[in-house]
């Protein structure tokens, strides 16, 4: 039987090297399981002189594999793809970088044939996995590479997959509703404002001429007068108002970059009234969800707060997370402080407090997350019964006043012809 050299991370998280011989790969990856190990590289004793070889070449004798490709990032519905199957060729004892190299053949994204090749070289070169992945930080992020190493330490990294996969997938699906609820809205005010724009440039105009040749210097509702006033400034300062408008948007995106600035904006819209609603139930599912996973995972409560404060994106809630982070680092337990940034509502406080005092907090987390997803679907759609009659009055009025401001002196005018 052939002899194959094998790398594989045991129970402490250690890396051990050494020969066995067996029938195939999976017959070694099948025996290194039993001893507790989790394989990370099996090849024929042959083949693994030749890799030595290659490796001393360099990256460019990678077969296959072109690093003098530009940057290159793996994100969204492929990294969450690529969890998933890898999850699945590891659970059925394939091992890693025989893994890594079937994922990247069936790549056809290039940007992913090219990261899944890189790191199987990483790994095949004797870096861990979570190092490899650590290289293409704009594709893995903080919380992906603990977890990721969470998963080696324990010697379950295709349970740690699993459960990565499962998250982001749910993660993706609650950003998903929250969007399409900001979507209608939008397409209705950029229509209100792009119809608004035409007739205030190109309709007025003409109605204000033939109202100065109708009625001979007669006076003017006040309505008509304040949309032809608007009008005529359009006309004379389109380039201004334009310039206005980029340095408003210019102005704005300075100021969320800052982080006072980006603090009191996320504060507004987490207590706005009616957006607020489904901006706090999603913040609160994702903070709960994202802390359970990693807690889940075997990543230290210290380490999985400052993740979940990385993450949060949204500055209110990354500023509470910090504040329960230095509590729990004093030796407090995490639900006073959660209580104390008045952010949290009290079900969340309970639970977590149970959760603590059974030693359940993972579990528990991960329910409060699943309770705040159905009340993130309830808040869409009553967000979106209330936006679609609002942004239909909304047009209705900005569209109507311009209608009436026109209507109003014809009908004078008809009068007048009528008397005439």
């Amino acid at each position: 039987m052939p002899i194959f050299q094998y790398t594989a991370m045991d129970a402490s998280g250690k890396e051990q090297k050494g020969q066995h011989e067996a029938a195939s790969e999976e017959a070694v990856a099948s025996f290194l399981k039993e001893q507790g190990m989790f394989p990370t590289s099996i090849k024929p004793l042959a083949k693994a002189a030749k890799a030595k070889k290659e490796k001393a070449k360099g990256p460019t004798a990678s077969k296959g594999l072109n690093l003098n490709l530009g940057p290159v990032v793996m994100k969204g519905k492929d990294l969450t793809v690529f969890t998933r199957q890898l999850a699945i060729l590891l659970d059925a004892g394939l091992p890693l970088i025989r893994s890594l190299k079937t994922l990247e053949r069936q790549a056809k994204n290039p940007a992913v044939k090219t990261i899944l090749g890189k790191v199987a070289y990483s790994v095949e070169g004797g870096s861990t996995f979570s190092e490899a992945l650590a290289q293409h930080p704009k594709s893995f992020d903080k919380l992906y590479l603990n977890m990721i190493r969470a998963g080696e330490a324990a010697g379950k990294l295709e349970l740690i997959l699993t459960r990565l996969a499962g998250f982001r997938e749910k993660a993706a699906k609650i950003a998903g509703k929250v969007k399409s609820a900001m979507v209608y809205p939008a397409i209705v005010l950029t229509i209100a404002i792009g119809i608004t724009i035409f007739l205030m440039i190109f309709i007025v105009p003409k109605f204000e001429v033939m109202f100065s040749e109708m009625l001979d210097g007669a006076q003017l509702p006040a309505i008509t007068q304040f949309v032809m006033g608007i009008s005529r400034w359009l006309q004379n300062n389109i380039i201004v108002a334009i310039v206005i408008v980029v340095v408003l948007i210019i102005a704005m995106k300075f100021i969320l970059k800052t982080e006072k600035g980006r603090f009191y904006f996320d504060k507004g819209i987490y207590n706005a009234p009616i957006i607020g609603l489904l901006i706090s139930r999603n913040a609160i599912s994702k903070f709960s969800r994202t802390l359970g996973t990693l807690m889940g995972s075997g990543v230290p409560v210290l380490n999985a707060l400052q993740i979940v404060r990385d993450t949060a994106g949204n500055e209110l809630v990354s500023k509470a997370v910090q504040q329960v982070h230095d509590a729990v680092k004093e030796g407090e337990p995490m639900a006073p402080p959660l209580q104390a940034t008045k952010i949290f509502p009290d079900m969340v406080i309970s639970m977590i407090e149970v959760g603590e005092e059974t030693g359940k907090l993972p579990d528990m987390l991960e329910k409060i997350a699943d309770t705040y997803d159905e009340e993130v679907d309830n808040a869409v759609s009553a967000l979106t019964s209330m936006i679609e009659p609002l942004m239909i009055v909304f047009l209705a009025v900005i569209v109507g006043g311009i209608v009436i401001a026109l209507f109003s002196p014809l009908i004078t005018i008809i009068q007048t012809l009528g008397g005439g």
